[in-house]
Parts: structure tokens; sequence; C-alpha cells
């Protein structure tokens, strides 16, 4: 199985707001977090994802999604070469 690490952003007035997460499947995760029912950082938000690596185990990718919310640097260098 493959899990994947991603960052989705979403506007809030005029800052641009980022949530990292990791999932084995990106497509319905990211449909969750539109729906309010994702991570409860996440709801009442429309989020768009800029953003996904993916790894072979689950275990890879959770230290890897740690290592990307910790990482400011790294997660504002993604939302500037994706236009936010």
């Amino acid at each position: 199985m493959t899990f994947h690490v991603y960052l989705i952003v979403s506007k809030v007035k005029k800052r641009t707001i980022s949530y990292v997460g990791y999932t084995n499947n990106i497509n319905n995760r990211l449909k969750l977090h539109n729906q309010g029912k994702g991570a409860k950082f996440t709801r009442g938000r429309k989020w768009k994802l800029i953003y996904y690596k993916k790894y072979s185990s689950k275990k890879i990718a959770m230290v890897e999604e740690y290592k990307l919310k910790k990482d400011y640097k790294l997660r504002s260098i993604i939302k500037k070469k994706n236009g936010f």
C-alpha cells in the first residue's frame, strides 16, 4: 500500500493558511477536508491541494509528514512555487 504526504492551502481574508497531512487515498482525503469532515483545524474552509509525494510505507510517510509540518521555510517555498 502506498501513502501520500500532502500540503493543502486555503485563503482566509488576506492570508494563506496551510495544512500538512498523510493518507493512503489523496482524493478521498481532500474531499473529506472540503466537506468539513477532516481534521478539526481544516473544518469550515475550502482547500486546494498544491503538493503531494508518494511513499511506500506508512512509517516513512509519517516521518516525512512530521518534517514538512515543522519546516515552515520549505512550506513557504512550495506555496510560492504554486502562486500562494
